[in-house]
């Protein structure tokens, strides 16, 4: 994900990383030839005659923006809701922590958050650090090994590995040492209850993302917009030409860049966990969510919150 700063009008107009110009220039030249090829028609440099009336053009164009426009809100509301699962996450992982460290009695701990943390109370806290780093593999379908190797002791680590869905198989252990303090009368039920609660919370988290990447917006309604956005801004020359004549190229390609981009925008916000420019930055909030962890256990930063998907431009 690229993000920016607030950017100055004038620079706002020539930004090019994180905008989707870079992946339309080859199809707004093609309109572009395509203008020539009108404009050449309509002087009869051809044998042929195509003059048509910008009256049809008004009425798709007005109908196009509407169908872009509910494609668009669809595609944002999985970026957004998408964002609020990971959001979940990093407050579900602070209290599973802050739980982890006060809750339990007869430990001896004195201060939660120094070296009077016990060794399995870390270990819960290393685990669960582990988790969005497994969620964010799985989202993408990438190799999870070298992540969680560097976070999950190695027989957890295999049996993790050998899952189908790793981020579940980590929240089952999470909930297996809840089931171990409380049998060892570290915790009593009330304490279990809270601990409960928010792995479930944790559930549903990694269930949303997985309904999410495993729900596409329906294909015939995609294909039928693609389809109507390029025979629009193919033919619209010919509508144009008779009105504007030379300058039909500029109109024509400004009118083509502005439909095809609202449908390469909302191409990329319909999968937000990949790794496109506006895609979100699952790097970052992966590592944001592993330090906020840290912290609460006393623990300092990793740093480092932009991976090789996140950008942060000046």
């Amino acid at each position: 994900m690229v993000v920016r700063p607030h950017l100055h009008w004038f620079r706002m107009l020539l930004a090019w990383r994180g905008s989707v110009l870079p992946q339309l220039l080859p199809r707004l030249f093609l309109i572009f030839l395509v203008s020539l090829v009108a404009i050449a028609v309509h002087a009869h440099l051809l044998p042929i005659s195509v003059n048509l009336s910008t009256t049809p053009f008004s009425l798709v164009g007005i109908a196009l923006a509407v169908f872009l426009g509910f494609r668009n809100n669809a595609s944002y509301d999985r970026y957004w809701e998408a964002r609020k699962l990971w959001g979940q996450l990093l407050n579900t992982a602070r209290s599973l922590t802050r739980q982890a460290l006060t809750l339990p009695r007869g430990d001896g701990l004195h201060d939660t958050r120094g070296a009077a943390a016990d060794a399995d109370v870390r270990e819960f806290a290393q685990v669960l650090s582990a988790l969005p780093h497994a969620l964010r593999h799985q989202l993408r379908h990438t190799d999870a090994r070298e992540d969680l190797a560097a976070r999950l002791p190695a027989p957890l680590l295999e049996r993790v590995m050998a899952a189908r869905y790793r981020p579940i198989a980590i929240v089952q252990w999470l909930g297996e040492w809840v089931q171990r303090r409380t049998q060892a009368g570290a915790l009593d039920a009330y304490a279990a209850l809270a601990f409960d609660r928010n792995l479930n919370e944790l559930s549903n988290s990694i269930g949303g993302c997985e309904r999410i990447a495993g729900t596409p917006l329906p294909f015939a309604y995609s294909v039928m917009i693609h389809r109507t956005v390029y025979f629009f801004c193919a033919a619209l020359p010919f509508g144009l030409v008779e009105s504007i004549g030379s300058f039909t190229p500029v109109f024509a390609v400004f009118v083509a860049y502005t439909f095809m981009a609202h449908e390469a925008i909302a191409s990329q916000l319909e999968d937000p966990f990949g790794t496109e420019d506006n895609d979100l930055a699952l790097n970052a909030l992966s590592a944001t969510i592993e330090d906020a962890v840290r912290d609460i256990m006393g623990e300092p930063s990793l740093g480092g919150h932009q991976g090789p998907q996140d950008f942060i431009l000046h």
